[in-house]
């Protein structure tokens, strides 16, 4: 019998370990979040591509970021990102 209780014991431990990810409420937090991905966006500038995806339209943010993906090859895209960014609005 007690070899049943470690068991649940077990399960409640873990149950309550594991971390849960809130998923986003908006879309511009998910095109954000991918954004952050694709780009390897550093942790110093994340704010900065959520408030862009925030303010501009979705259509504008992504042509920014196929467009960063098809001209700048290698290096670090995410500056280029912003670069794009400012010059489309």
């Amino acid at each position: 019998m007690s070899s049943e209780f470690e068991n649940l014991k077990d399960i409640f431990a873990k149950r309550l370990s594991e971390k849960k990810v809130k998923p986003p409420t908006y879309s511009w937090q998910d095109l954000s979040l991918q954004i952050i991905k694709d780009l390897k966006i550093p942790g110093f500038k994340r704010s900065s591509v959520f408030k862009i995806c925030k303010e501009y339209p979705r259509e504008v943010v992504e042509r920014a970021v196929n467009d960063t993906k098809e001209l700048c090859q290698s290096g670090e895209q995410w500056k280029y990102f912003f670069k794009v960014i400012n010059n489309l609005h």
